[in-house]
């Protein structure tokens, strides 16, 4: 049905589609690319409920603020865990695009990626916070099928293509052909629990007191997932538990690889479940094509070296991991028509226009 008054709105407002992560949020507005890429935090007044920061600001925040300030992740395992702060922060980054456009109005059509294991009422809750956000149409696509797209792998044909995308929240890993997802895993175990690994690594043996931002710096300058070249050495700040005094530890690279074996070690057997499960057709496809890392785990040294040991195959990491999400819902917008087909069906009463 045409209804003149969303045409008009398409041509004041912009197409963004949004990867709605738990460590990060990144805004890809069509035909312009990566605009806003910060932290899923927001920093509120306790007393008032007030929104004091969002983002960047907000992440600055963390474990630093007084009493009746406190900064909020409102996306836990990749699923919206608080509503009212998500629908905040969303449409804080949908004023935020629009702001920078002149006469633009802050009314998009929105594609947002999700996990592929959410349930109805968690698809609902992305989509209704899009929509009270500003959207004037919001679209889900899961996070495996947008990263595929945004890896550019041929998702719409008739041959097998691979992508695990290790994002804060959630590993997603898919298997996709003719459009649609043939074998799929989605599991609460990545880069947040990979930092809950090293803090309690540096507990048990160290009795050193870490916070989530130590860890998370500690594992992108030496985490690993395979014996390095060159082994590296960084340092653990914190408290120490005996003595109640701040304290300082190097640990080596070596160290950190055996506290994120628990994590690393999940996910590859995620992998090779996956793999298991593929019809041999795909499988054939796979082997010649290899496997895609996409997400922001995708970047843990060795990790692309350690699932081609383990499944055999060819591990490769996709360009720009952390962004894949966010360019698929893009290009998703770009080829409505054609690639349609790839988002996410609402059970019946949903307000998804499709």
């Amino acid at each position: 049905m045409f209804r003149p008054f969303d045409w008009l709105l398409g041509l004041f407002s912009l197409d963004i589609g949004i990867d709605l992560g738990t460590a990060n949020t990144l805004v890809n507005v069509r035909n312009k690319g990566i605009v806003i890429n910060e932290p899923s935090v927001v920093a509120i007044d306790k007393k008032t409920k007030k929104v004091l920061a969002v983002g960047a600001e907000a992440k600055e925040m963390v474990g630093r603020t007084p009493a009746n300030i406190v900064a909020i992740r409102p996306l836990r395992d990749g699923v919206i865990s608080d509503f009212d702060i998500t629908e905040q922060m969303l449409h804080y980054f949908i004023r935020k695009v629009h702001e920078r456009m002149l006469f633009s109005i802050p009314r998009p059509r929105v594609v947002v990626g999700i996990p592929s294991g959410v349930t109805e009422v968690e698809k609902r809750a992305v989509h209704d916070a899009a929509v009270s956000a500003g959207a004037r149409e919001a679209f889900l696509v899961e996070e495996p099928m947008a990263a595929a797209i945004g890896a550019g792998l041929p998702v719409t044909e008739a041959r097998g293509s691979m992508i695990v995308d290790i994002g804060g929240g959630t590993t997603e890993v898919a298997v996709i052909a003719l459009g649609g997802i043939v074998v799929a895993r989605s599991i609460r175990v990545a880069g947040d629990e990979m930092d809950e690994d090293i803090m309690a690594y540096a507990r048990q043996k160290y009795n050193l007191l870490i916070g989530e931002r130590m860890a998370e710096e500690a594992k992108i300058l030496a985490g690993s997932a395979y014996p390095l070249d060159q082994e590296i050495t960084v340092t653990l700040r914190g408290r120490n538990l005996i003595t109640g005094l701040p304290e300082a530890i190097d640990v080596s690279s070596v160290e950190l690889r055996e506290a994120l074996t628990p994590s690393v070690s999940v996910i590859v057997e995620t992998v090779r479940s996956a793999v298991d499960e593929t019809p041999p057709e795909l499988i054939a496809d796979l082997m010649a094509d290899g496997v895609v890392l996409a997400g922001g785990g995708a970047l843990l040294r060795g990790l692309d070296t350690r699932l081609s040991e383990e499944i055999r195959m060819k591990v490769r990491i996709a360009d720009d991991p952390l962004t894949c999400v966010a360019r698929g819902a893009e290009k998703i917008l770009e080829e409505m028509d054609t690639l349609r087909k790839v988002l996410v069906s609402m059970q019946r009463g949903s307000t998804i226009h499709q």
